[in-house]
């Protein structure tokens, strides 16, 4: 199905909030900080402006849940006043054990109405199709849920909706990183490609264009490439998870404050 659009006067400032998604975690950029699709996006933005004539930010931090978000990053963007918001959280709360996407969805809208009365515009973004994803394809159904309910959040606030459970080029496994759970470069691209989509441009190259074809890979391979996976990357993740720790606790946001580009 095609992505709906919303065709947005030019934008002069963008500020995106979020968790890892939005940080950019899987798509290393200078030094050990990271690009992501927001920076991306923002890149796509400047270009329809004049030279150094558009500003960004990005608050988000790795590992923040929901409340974190709106109670250290939501103020900021208020603060800042850009004429585009993107607000993407809630992920890490749903893949909690127990978690209630029903609850989630209505605090997220909650921070939604705060930050449209004093913003531009806010995007804000569904969850991926978790089908194919080890570990995150259990809890497929609670983030169809809460997706479903960004979706109705969106057309009570008229926000535009980046809504990544329709990208299927990001059920290629080259779409993630080595650890399963963030994007590589590549699928931040694409997500990028697709946000601007939304916001009405014309962008460089279509979001769902068809991956390169790969040989096929024999049950030996994917054994052992789970396994591995397994060892370097869930088995720490548990561990944080069980010891109360966060892959953001001590990171500040890369980019606080309207910048030009």
């Amino acid at each position: 199905m095609a992505a709906t659009t919303t065709k947005l006067k030019t934008i002069g400032s963008y500020a995106a909030i979020g968790d890892s998604f939005t940080e950019g975690v899987g798509d290393p950029g200078p030094g050990d900080s990271f690009l992501g699709w927001a920076d991306r996006l923002a890149v796509l933005l400047a270009d329809q402006r004049e030279e150094h004539d558009f500003r960004y930010a990005n608050l988000a931090v790795r590992g923040k849940l929901l409340d974190q978000i709106v109670a250290d990053q939501v103020p900021r963007a208020k603060a800042l006043a850009p004429d585009l918001v993107s607000f993407c959280a809630g992920g890490n709360d749903i893949i909690r054990p127990g978690s209630d996407p029903d609850d989630v969805a209505e605090r997220f809208e909650a921070a939604v109405a705060d930050l449209t009365g004093a913003v531009g515009r806010v995007m804000i973004t569904t969850g991926f199709d978790t089908r194919g994803v080890p570990v995150l394809k259990h809890i497929r159904g609670k983030v169809a849920t809460y997706s479903a309910h960004v979706r109705a959040i969106a057309d009570r606030y008229d926000c535009p909706v980046l809504d990544l459970w329709s990208l299927k080029s990001v059920q290629d496994r080259r779409a993630w990183d080595a650890d399963r759970l963030h994007l590589s470069p590549e699928g931040h691209t694409r997500v990028a490609l697709r946000a601007g989509q939304v916001l009405g441009l014309e962008v460089p190259a279509h979001p769902d264009q068809p991956w390169p074809q790969l040989r096929p890979r024999g049950s030996v391979d994917v054994t052992r490439d789970n396994i591995q996976w397994a060892r370097e990357y869930l088995v720490p993740w548990i561990g944080r998870r069980l010891r109360g720790e966060s892959s953001g606790d001590h990171v500040e946001a890369k980019r606080p404050d309207l910048l030009p580009l």
